[in-house]
């Protein structure tokens, strides 16, 4: 298998499209017949992804890049960035506004769900710079 690259543009508070660019990810997976669990973690560490660039950035991208030993997820955005990671890596703990959660989103599952599906994850932020994550999850043989 080649090396595949998919980018997608992810808007500030579009709520509207929010979800498109993962379920376009699930459907690229479902046809190089990757087996099901490797989908269901990649396509949950893609939506928590892009749900976070759509609540708290002012905008970004998400991007996957697929190759014979993993599947690797990349979120970066423009700004704010997190005040503190740590305290962002735990459980519900959420920065979202009430009218966010009164949407259904911002419970705190986000980053904790990144990385509880991922082999490897890393985040770095900058404060007014922005956030950058990438994903790893590797495929084993047979996958």
């Amino acid at each position: 298998m080649d090396n595949i690259r998919y980018d997608f543009i992810v808007e500030k508070d579009d709520f509207e499209r929010a979800g498109e660019a993962s379920s376009n990810i699930k459907k690229v997976l479902r046809q190089l017949g990757l087996n099901s669990g490797i989908i269901r973690r990649v396509s949950i560490a893609a939506y928590e992804a892009e749900i976070n660039l759509v609540i708290h950035s002012n905008g970004g991208t998400l991007g996957i890049e697929i190759d014979p030993e993993k599947i690797t997820i990349y979120a970066n955005d423009k700004g704010p960035g997190i005040k503190n990671v740590a305290l962002a890596m735990k459980e519900g703990y959420s920065t979202a506004s009430d009218r966010i959660r009164e949407m259904g989103f911002g419970a705190g599952m986000g980053l904790p769900n990144m990385k509880k599906c991922s082999d490897d994850f890393y985040i770095d932020s900058v404060l007014d710079r922005g956030t950058s994550i990438t994903i790893k999850i590797f495929l084993k043989d047979g996958d």
